[in-house]
């Protein structure tokens, strides 16, 4: 039976997509060796530098953020290199076990799935490496499976306060456009990104932004890369153009979200995410249930991890509101799963559509038979009336 209205799809990613970037999308296709294609081309090299806030280069792949993951270890590391890692959620569990899997050796800091990463135990461990062996620390930016935020700037500090030589690598697919990033003003090395969290767009593209320190590096790397290669992409993207087939129209959807991005102003794109955040745990917490991110200044605004009561299945309450309120969740991942749901609040994301998810979550709830507290709707609603948006200058 047909579901009348929109679909709300409230998972962490990937993100409704504006009508402005599906507009954009269906554009017809180009030769991506012709003329007309070299400005399609800069336009988004170029602009993805101003959204990661660098100078240096931006690499784009036709592939999800863990083709970009993959990207960077290759890059800048060669076999039986060990690379210092720090167990934000089950994301940074996944890093982890590429980077295994590929012949590293990651050294996993053990972290309890509820806060960021712990600059001075990253600081403690890059000591202790006093022949300085370890090639990168690697570190989750926005954690996707916790909602929580890692300090990168203070990680930068920690391995600056070690005297360590390693690069500093960051994964923020799904903080990227959502949550303040500053590549060039905290000294990272390599960032990944992908298209479908905070950029708006469908799966499809991922990023490496790269440092004139990880570029040396790669040089002299020895991991296997061919695809992947990061020099073969900057010789023919000085031009616009790319060594093989781009993802054209995915990147004409990709200019059109950096220039929503800056209509908007990133500093109000940011304050935008945090303040819906921060409605979300008032609602949570009215209704009688814990957030899954525990240490305060860490919470994500780009989802919010909901902790069930004992013994109640997440999973059975998502479906249930699937059902009947026509949302999607996200669900608890390995650590967490069935204990966990996510609510989504990133991307092309206002007031209204929050309170209409907030509403279809308690709703749920009641239908579900969870044990809670009614209000949590209205508690929200209540921080967003007391809390009005204060608008900053567009870009």
């Amino acid at each position: 039976m047909r579901k009348a209205g929109r679909h709300f799809l409230q998972i962490p990613g990937p993100s409704a997509v504006p009508d402005r970037i599906l507009r954009a999308i269906s554009a017809q296709t180009i030769d991506h060796r012709g003329p007309d294609f070299a400005e399609v081309g800069q336009t988004a090299l170029e602009g993805m530098r101003t959204i990661f806030k660098t100078s240096g280069p931006v690499i784009i792949y036709p592939a999800s953020g863990t083709g970009a993951w993959e990207a960077a270890l290759v890059n800048i590391a060669s076999p039986g290199d060990r690379v210092l890692m720090y167990e934000t959620g089950h994301f940074a569990f996944m890093w982890q076990k590429m980077a295994a899997k590929l012949g590293l050796r990651p050294e996993f800091i053990e972290g309890d799935w509820r806060g960021g990463a712990d600059p001075d135990a990253i600081e403690a461990h890059l000591r202790a490496d006093t022949n300085h062996e370890i090639k990168a620390v690697c570190v989750v930016h926005n954690e996707t499976s916790t909602g929580s935020v890692s300090p990168i700037a203070e990680v930068r500090r920690a391995i600056d306060a070690a005297g360590h030589p390693a690069l500093f690598m960051v994964d923020s697919i799904s903080g990227l456009a959502s949550v303040d990033f500053r590549f060039d003003e905290w000294g990272v090395d390599v960032c990944i990104s992908g298209s479908q969290k905070g950029l708006m767009l469908p799966p499809g593209l991922s990023f490496n932004a790269v440092s004139e320190k990880a570029l040396e590096v790669a040089k002299t790397a020895t991991m296997p890369r061919s695809y992947w290669d990061w020099h073969d992409m900057l010789g023919p993207n000085a031009t616009g153009y790319f060594p093989y087939t781009p993802g054209t129209n995915l990147l004409y959807g990709l200019n059109e979200a950096i220039a929503m991005l800056h209509e908007e102003g990133l500093d109000n794109v940011f304050a935008r995410h945090q303040r819906h955040g921060t409605a979300t745990r008032k609602a949570v917490r009215a209704w009688g249930l814990d957030v899954l991110c525990a240490r305060q200044g860490q919470e994500s605004g780009v989802l919010t991890a909901v902790m069930m009561p004992d013994g109640q299945s997440a999973d059975a309450f998502r479906a249930t509101t699937l059902e009947h309120y026509d949302i999607s969740l996200g669900n608890g991942l390995s650590k967490v799963a069935d204990r966990v749901f996510r609510i989504g609040h990133l991307g092309d994301f206002n007031d209204l559509m929050l309170m209409a998810t907030l509403s279809g979550v308690e709703m749920g709830l009641a239908q579900a038979g969870v044990t809670h507290s009614p209000g949590g709707a209205q508690a929200a609603m209540d921080h967003l009336r007391e809390t009005p948006v204060a608008q900053m200058a567009a870009e």
